[in-house]
């Protein structure tokens, strides 16, 4: 009766709280969690479109100081594959995404505190002077704290000197768990969620586009999820620029934590919350790189409208065993397969073409 009564409200428009989100996570129904997210979702985007960007990770550094116990990527400087990418090699990357018609850019690469600012600034001017149709979507807020504590800058000075580069959005990876009792167990050196949460708002005052994700599944209890949830409600009330939410489960292969991760049932359950709880974030995304296709075809009726990117290229996940693969046109039939159309968007959200 509880269930149905706080989905009606939320059906209805209402915000839930905490307890009520709580509730939902542990007691809640799937199919009537997945009903209302669903409904959500097509009151949003009532035009049926299923998107997707056309994007590269590139993985410019594997050297990490931050030696995150859920992490199969990082190496050690000393590692005999530890690497830095040359900008010819970045530069040689970023042309083969665009000869297959892509938008977005997403560099990311471990916490190396040898790349100084001078470092990331070069390569910017350089990328956006080669490719000034590409969308510099890179550098989690983990990166860009490192850069400015390695140049000895403030937040405000490395993301204004990053942005003038040609940093044009930033991307919410490692957010984990915005708690800081679960990210000390599993990522003891990396940021604390408040500092994750002061350098997505520094940048959203800068008028850069951001996104926020959720790596569960690890060691975090189900009131951390749904603190997580609310922690990204709230930094976007305070004048966050999240273009959307991307919950992903935790892959356990070839990781120091070790352990199993998530189930399917588990998995769609936080996203139909995620949907519910986060009223002023337009897009939810499914993973189809940690779910594979199937389940991202089904997510698609558990309130995700995206399906993120087709990743032309991508390593981190892929250290941890899970090396799902998909081109733009597996990408555009699994959308109309389940019903929907399918367009190509770039990374806020412009639809460039529809299918």
């Amino acid at each position: 009766m509880q269930e149905r009564k706080i989905l009606d409200a939320v059906e209805g428009g209402e915000r839930i709280g905490r307890e009520e989100a709580l509730a939902l996570l542990l007691a809640g129904e799937l199919l009537s969690l997945g009903r209302a997210a669903d409904r959500i979702r097509s009151r949003l985007h009532p035009e049926n479109l299923v998107s997707f960007v056309v994007d590269r990770n590139v993985n410019y550094t594997n050297i990490c100081e931050s030696k995150c116990s859920f992490c199969a990527f990082y190496r050690d400087q000393s590692a005999d594959d530890a690497y830095v990418l040359s900008q010819d090699t970045i530069l040689t990357k970023i042309a083969e995404l665009v000869d297959q018609g892509g938008t977005q850019l997403l560099m990311q690469g471990g916490l190396n505190p040898a790349l100084k600012i001078g470092f990331f600034e070069e390569m910017f001017r350089e990328i956006k002077r080669s490719f000034p149709g590409i969308q510099n979507h890179s550098l989690s807020p983990a990166e860009i704290t490192c850069i400015a504590t390695a140049s000895e800058l403030s937040l405000d000075e490395t993301l204004v000197r990053l942005k003038k580069a040609g940093l044009d959005s930033v991307p919410g990876g490692g957010a984990e768990i915005l708690v800081d009792e679960v990210r000390g167990s599993i990522s003891p050196n990396k940021i604390g969620w408040r500092k994750w949460g002061e350098v997505m708002l520094k940048a959203a005052g800068l008028g850069m586009p951001t996104t926020a994700t959720m790596m569960f599944g690890s060691s975090e209890r189900p009131q951390d999820i749904v603190e997580h949830l609310f922690r990204i409600r709230e930094l976007q009330d305070a004048g966050g620029s999240f273009t959307a939410f991307i919950p992903w489960t935790y892959q356990p292969g070839n990781t120091e934590l070790g352990g199993v991760t998530a189930t399917g049932v588990e998995y769609l359950k936080v996203l139909a919350l995620s949907r519910i709880v986060l009223d002023n974030v337009a897009n939810i995304q499914a993973s189809w790189v940690t779910q594979g296709d199937k389940m991202a075809q089904v997510a698609l009726f558990f309130g995700a409208n995206d399906l993120g990117g087709t990743m032309l290229e991508e390593n981190v996940v892929a250290a941890a065993g899970c090396s799902f693969r998909m081109s733009r046109e597996e990408m555009i039939s699994l959308i109309q397969q389940a019903g929907f159309r399918a367009a190509q968007r770039t990374t806020t959200y412009q639809i460039l073409r529809e299918f």
